[in-house]
């Protein structure tokens, strides 16, 4: 069976490097907040282009702390509209709600998958205060036009990065760096994952950072002084240890990721498929290998019968879920369009050459 993503291959070509970082660790005797974390925000900060990274318990919670932060600045307000992608995956709405504020459900553009900016033009109100972008699948948003029309409008962009590690736009920005502030999870999947739950926050904010510093720690400007009702959504420093190994690959693992997607789409040729845009750029990681098939079930369950698992990202959009039935007032034609198409192939650095042909030959294959 060529498994959809081998975590196990990954993580192994580090485990002599883990070891020993796990020992060093160990013999610390600083568990919380040491040395691990802090080498891991000024690396991941310089690798991304910004000023300051903040390590966080997961992804969900450094969308949740960004705005959070925003609140206690008095940037934003309890009640403000957030634009964010209706074919996201549902963390993104889920954070936008558990700050108090409303979430106003954008479709995507039909090629990139990512939040269309001409929709942004007809969903924006006077009561729109941010935009949250989602890097789709690994896929730079169009951001020139979207910052343009925030900055216009005096709105906040936030990029929700979690899956698109490393990548880059046109004028050699990474993303992380495309906004006001940008959230990253650190899920074992991810291009730059790590062995459990861990995200991160990127800004060049200094008011923004300072805040969120405080958030993450219960609200405590020092030991046992609190400044503000916080939480406890530290990045542990064992994971922080294991994410500086890796990112000394990343930029190798997604260079990995884009070779095999340039096989794929040369290779591919099945009328029934439809194959994801891709301008053979820096601009896409890869996180995950988007196809549309129209009969779906059928297709899954022949590359099954042949050996080839897959994945859906993602089999239901958040307005269709019965936590966000509120949501369900309005139609999405695109989105709901593509929920019932979409399927991932099997993509990652650990794959081998006979694998990639294997997938290329059964998708062609199929009828």
């Amino acid at each position: 069976m060529i498994k959809f993503l081998d975590l196990y291959k990954i993580n192994n070509r580090f485990q002599d490097e883990f070891r020993l970082k796990f020992k060093e660790f160990l013999e610390s005797g600083h568990y919380i907040l040491g040395h691990q974390v802090e080498t891991f925000e000024q690396r991941f900060a310089h690798y991304c282009g910004t000023k300051y990274c903040i390590g966080t318990s997961n992804g969900l919670d450094a969308l949740i702390l960004v705005f959070s932060a925003y609140l206690e600045l008095g940037v934003l307000k309890k009640g403000d509209e957030v634009l964010v992608p209706a074919n996201t995956f549902i963390a993104s709405v889920i954070a936008i709600e558990k700050s108090g504020l409303k979430p106003v459900l954008v479709e995507p553009d039909v090629n990139t998958y990512n939040i269309s900016y001409l929709e942004i033009k007809k969903q924006a109100t006077p009561n729109t205060k941010a935009i949250l972008v989602v890097h789709l699948y690994g896929c730079i948003a169009d951001m020139e036009p979207i910052s343009a029309f925030a900055k216009k409008n005096d709105l906040i962009v936030i990029e929700d990065a979690a899956q698109a590690h490393g990548a880059v736009n046109t004028l050699d920005l990474k993303a992380g760096n495309l906004a006001d502030a940008a959230a990253f999870s650190f899920y074992p999947s991810k291009n730059l994952g790590a062995l459990g739950d861990a995200g991160a926050i990127t800004t060049n904010n200094e008011d923004l950072k300072n805040v969120i510093i405080k958030l993450r720690n219960y609200g405590a400007s020092k030991k046992y002084v609190f400044d503000l009702i916080g939480n406890n959504n530290r990045l542990d420093e064992i994971q922080a240890a294991f994410l500086n190994i890796k990112l000394n690959y990343l930029d190798a693992d997604n260079d990995t990721r884009r070779e095999i997607a340039s096989y794929y789409l040369s290779n591919i040729n099945n009328r029934r498929v439809k194959l994801p845009y891709y301008n053979y750029s820096k601009g896409h990681v890869f996180y995950a290998f988007v196809i549309q098939v129209d009969n779906r079930e059928a297709f899954t369950n022949y590359l099954h019968e042949n050996n080839v698992e897959t994945l859906i990202h993602y089999p239901i959009a958040p307005h269709k879920q019965d936590a966000f039935k509120h949501l369900s007032i309005k139609s999405f034609p695109i989105t709901e369009a593509m929920q019932h198409k979409i399927v991932s192939l099997p993509i990652s650095p650990v794959m081998a050459q006979s694998d990639i042909e294997k997938v290329v030959r059964v998708v062609n294959q199929f009828k």
